[in-house]
């Protein structure tokens, strides 16, 4: 199976209404991964790459933080503003409807983070794009899907285009320009449809940008 992940998919998969989706899916709370590696971080601006339903992006608001949040689905977006709307931090955020493979933000930011997006290129080469938007001295984080080999997107497994490691993230980071901060694999346990228990195998790599 190919997957494009282009707008049209994007909103088809939105428009489905998986409220009880994966990751920030819906009404699921923000990866636990964003409040440790910015626990230690003085707020300031963020922009999230790929927002989806602004779990993390409202999150990230809420403890001070003034976010540009960006997606390509309007879908997404709507049902972003809607729960940020109920928040008591809309104030702190501003949504962007954007292809993240032509967009730039015409910015750079204190943090730049992305949680599982797969937009319609390749996804390192998706990283080194959105690392250029992190201002010296500023973070970025990325969160992704751990690649496995022959993994063909069915199920609960993304495709093998859209997943990563983290030697493969960390091998495109001058140690010039970057410190890697975290690079890990993990585990952890998501609750999916029907109550099921969803494995997902993660990919984490905190770098912050040398002045």
């Amino acid at each position: 199976m190919t997957y494009g992940f282009d707008k049209d998919f994007w909103e088809r998969h939105w428009q489905q209404g998986r409220a009880g989706g994966l990751g920030s899916m819906g009404g699921n709370p923000p990866n636990p991964y964003l409040a440790r590696e910015t626990s230690g971080l003085t707020p300031g601006t963020a922009l999230d790459a790929g927002c989806g339903g602004g779990a993390e992006a409202i999150w990230l608001a809420s403890q001070g933080w003034h976010v540009t949040a960006a997606d390509i689905s309007s879908e997404a977006l709507a049902r972003a503003a809607e729960r940020a709307a109920t928040s008591g931090v809309s104030e702190h955020l501003q949504w962007v409807e954007a292809d993240l493979s032509v967009w730039s933000p015409g910015a750079q930011f204190d943090l730049v983070m992305t949680h599982y997006a797969h937009p319609a290129m390749p996804q390192l080469e998706f990283y080194d794009r959105i690392a250029g938007w992190v201002a010296p001295g500023g973070t970025l984080l990325i969160v992704g899907h751990l690649h496995a080999a022959g993994s063909t997107g069915h199920g609960d497994h993304p495709p093998a285009e859209a997943s990563a490691t983290c030697a493969a993230v960390t091998a495109r980071m001058d140690g010039v320009e970057w410190e890697i901060v975290t690079a890990e694999e993990r585990l952890r346990t998501l609750t999916g449809h029907g109550g099921r228990a969803v494995l997902l195998h993660d990919v984490v790599v905190r770098a912050t940008r040398r002045r």
